[in-house]
């Protein structure tokens, strides 16, 4: 059983992905690090000191894929700094981010729409697009936001079934998409949520650049900066190709752990922005949130330790659900979907007892359960719990 963590900011960056998997848990948890531990950090982050000691008051946040890191110490700053001028709108900000965000992506400003978080891009992409005779065709197993407003526009929903372990089967939807006779929108999420899972970018990008007709993709790509598989890419790179049958949706939330903050925005065509612009709060999102979004765009080092301290809690999951025989996918994002060891209910609040929260139900996989990846600390102490719940055979 596992007891004890501590690694340093500058070891963790100086790992690279394939050595921080190919460490065994202990050597994940020795405390060699310890001694560079405050010397190596310029700003507080309560990541990777010894095991946290969570209460019925402060459980560990599992259920909502945060990232609970926390924000970069630079991002923080400028939210404090722009509270004083938070009675005023982000006019200029909001500006200054869209440039930003326009060469983050090699495209111009015109195709950047700041949203408030990725739901507001979801929403207002479809309101945008929809036409006589719309349907919104996805996975089974997906995202519940795009299903979620299509039923408020009243919009036929096509759901293809998953193939083996959830994946996601194109050829399926691709079948739904030439049956159809109307419009149609796609809507991928990538790295899909719940089941942690990539979608290859031959099988997304072949399927795109055929410009089926009356075909709208919108790719959400919210955990995309976790990804390590390289058969993953982003479709940025088909918009910069001029495009224009993608709506790409970002978002601060995750890998810059903002989720509270609401920053997030769209990519695509300058007519597509133009017309997906009609549907949003006429950019004005909060103050805070742009200038901590500004902040943290540029903050490399921050972001590489958000991503290897995030591959430490993968490996560690990893690591414990191998050893006590529990399926689960190969995941490349901040949570793990795994086959639950008892009926789902139970373990949840079997969980709960020992001040853990995990994920919601995903109907279909009504055996399986999305546990999101907390602090090397953290799951520290859920690889203990879970070590002593089959030691006293309850899982």
């Amino acid at each position: 059983m596992v007891t004890n963590l501590n690694i340093s900011r500058r070891t963790l960056l100086g790992f690279s992905t394939a050595a921080i998997a190919g460490l065994s848990v202990n050597q994940l948890l020795s405390k060699a690090y310890a001694s560079e531990l405050q010397k190596t950090i310029s700003f507080s982050l309560p990541v990777m000191d010894t095991a946290v000691t969570p209460s019925l008051d402060n459980p560990v946040r599992l259920n909502f894929n945060e990232n609970a890191i926390g924000m970069s110490g630079t991002a923080k700053q400028a939210a404090i700094d722009a509270v004083p001028k938070a009675n005023r709108y982000a006019k200029a900000e909001i500006l200054l981010l869209s440039k930003r965000l326009a060469q983050y992506h090699n495209v111009s400003e015109e195709h950047i729409l700041l949203t408030a978080g990725s739901s507001e891009g979801i929403r207002s992409a479809i309101a945008a697009h929809i036409n006589p005779n719309t349907q919104l065709v996805i996975p089974e197993l997906t995202y519940g936001d795009g299903e979620h407003f299509a039923k408020t526009f009243n919009l036929k929903i096509t759901k293809v079934p998953s193939l083996k372990d959830w994946q996601i089967d194109i050829n399926g939807l691709r079948k739904a998409v030439e049956n159809h006779q109307g419009f149609s929108i796609v809507y991928l999420v990538n790295p899909n949520n719940p089941t942690s899972t990539v979608i290859g970018y031959k099988e997304v990008e072949s399927w795109i650049t055929s410009k089926p007709k009356n075909t709208l993709f919108i790719i959400d790509e919210a955990y995309a900066e976790f990804v390590n598989d390289p058969v993953f890419r982003s479709v940025d790179s088909l918009i910069f190709q001029g495009y224009s049958n993608i709506i790409l949706l970002k978002t601060f939330s995750k890998i810059h752990a903002m989720a509270g903050l609401r920053v997030g925005y769209v990519v695509s065509s300058p007519d597509n922005i133009k017309n997906i612009g009609q549907y949003v709060a006429g950019e004005k999102l909060n103050y805070c949130g742009v200038c901590a979004a500004l902040a943290s765009i540029d903050d490399n080092q921050f972001l590489t330790y958000s991503k290897k301290a995030t591959d430490v809690s993968r490996n560690i999951m990893e690591k414990v659900l191998s050893e006590l025989g529990l399926h689960y996918l190969k995941s490349e994002t901040n949570f793990i979907f795994h086959k639950s060891p008892i009926e789902l209910g139970q373990y949840r609040e079997l969980m709960k007892k020992n001040f853990i929260l995990i994920g919601r139900d995903s109907n279909p996989a009504t055996n399986w359960c999305r546990i999101s990846l907390g602090t090397p600390g953290e799951m520290l102490y859920v690889a203990n719990v879970l070590y002593g719940l089959r030691e006293k055979s309850l899982i």
